[in-house]
């Protein structure tokens, strides 16, 4: 670590940055994004802590690509060691005071590349959830009309079908094209995770070492 030690609260709309000097503050202010961007890329060496957040990541990298040595806090430490209400400065000063710590357990920082990986995993578990929650929807819909469907997907969409082609079924003309809205819908939410199958193995083809990432 370097002697200068900078902790970094990334607020939404202002980044709070408290400089330590040994363990003597030497600032705490506030910036906006742009200040703070300009500021990392002048500023010497120095180590860096960010708590761990949704923006993390990103400014985890852009410190690193400043030649700064960064470092990610959780955001539990960083609540045991602020020692007054919680402020923006208060944040931040906990969050540099946290690298004066004997044996801290920093969090691993993702490469842009690993969270690409990670962001298709994500949206690809979100459609599945979606699929499922659809599937079980349309089923018990039409189970309350006494019109029982398998329970797979290649079932549903088959009963959807024959459901829409009967004739005979005492279903009115919206009620049909709602349904047919539905197996559309159920279809372009199982072609979608197919893409997400295809793009996330040519990620990780792509990256071998992101492989640990996709669980």
């Amino acid at each position: 670590m370097y002697r200068t030690k900078v902790g970094v609260d990334l607020a939404k709309n202002i980044i709070q940055v408290c400089t330590l000097n040994g363990k003597k503050v030497t600032s705490n202010v506030e910036m906006s994004v742009d200040e703070f961007s300009a500021w990392l890329a002048k500023s010497n060496p120095l180590t860096v802590a960010f708590e761990a957040c949704s923006t993390s990541n990103y400014w985890y990298q852009q410190a690193i690509k400043a030649g700064h040595d960064a470092r990610l806090i959780s955001a539990k430490l960083v609540k045991a060691v602020r020692q007054n209400q919680k402020t923006d400065k208060n944040d931040a000063l906990a969050i540099a005071q946290t690298l004066f710590l004997p044996e801290v357990s920093f969090i691993n920082g993702k490469s842009i590349e690993q969270q690409q990986l990670q962001s298709i995993q994500r949206l690809r578990e979100l459609a599945i959830k979606s699929q499922n929650a659809s599937q079980k929807q349309i089923v018990s819909l039409l189970l309350e009309l006494n019109i029982r469907l398998p329970n797979t997907q290649d079932g549903i969409l088959r009963g959807l079908e024959g459901v829409l082609e009967d004739g005979e079924i005492n279903l009115s003309d919206t009620f049909r094209a709602t349904l047919s809205v539905a197996k559309v819908q159920l279809e372009n939410m199982i072609s979608a995770i197919r893409e997400y199958d295809k793009y996330l193995e040519q990620s990780i083809q792509s990256l071998p070492d992101c492989k640990n990432e996709v669980v």
